[in-house]
Formats: C-alpha cells, structure tokens, sequence
C-alpha cells in the first residue's frame, strides 16, 4: 500500500469515554429522572445544544454504529425524516 491509498483511507478514531457514554446516555436516557436538558448538564457538563452536536458528529462515525448499531440506525433515520420536513417546509 503506497502513501496515496493510506491518504484515501478514511481515518478510524476509537470513541471516547464520553463518546460511548453519549450514546450510553442518548439509548436510555428515559431512566434519568427529571428533564433530559438537566440530566445532559448534570451528567456531561455541557448545554444540550452542545450534547446535540456532539451527538449529532457521532452519528456518522463508523466506530459508533459498530457500538450502537441500532441507536445509531434509529437516530439517523430520525435526522434523516427531520431534514426531510424542513426542506419540505422550506419549498412551500
């Protein structure tokens, strides 16, 4: 393998701890008493704009699905049906 097919390789990050505990998290986050906004701040420190966008990255990482494949295949579906209604929206 020459230095051009390693540059086209995509680069492979494991997840972080806190990776893997925002997708811990995001799977069964209905066990965390109170509002999920509070439970984001309280347990990762970080508005839940931020959780979203964190979240949101992991989606499309490889090394999330391989550890939550279903999450992972269910979010994107959800993101996939929201993008589709805004650009829906947006046409009318």
């Amino acid at each position: 393998m020459d230095a051009a097919d390693t540059a086209a390789q995509p680069q492979v990050r494991p997840l972080s701890e806190r990776d893997r505990a925002v997708l811990i998290f995001e799977k069964q986050y209905w066990k965390y008493t109170g509002a999920k906004e509070q439970a984001i701040r309280d347990r990762f420190e970080m508005s839940a704009t931020r959780y979203y966008q964190v979240l949101n990255a992991l989606l499309d990482r490889p090394e999330a699905q391989e550890f939550e494949p279903m999450l992972v295949k269910r979010l994107r579906r959800q993101r996939a049906a929201r993008q589709r209604a805004r650009s829906a929206r947006a046409l009318r």
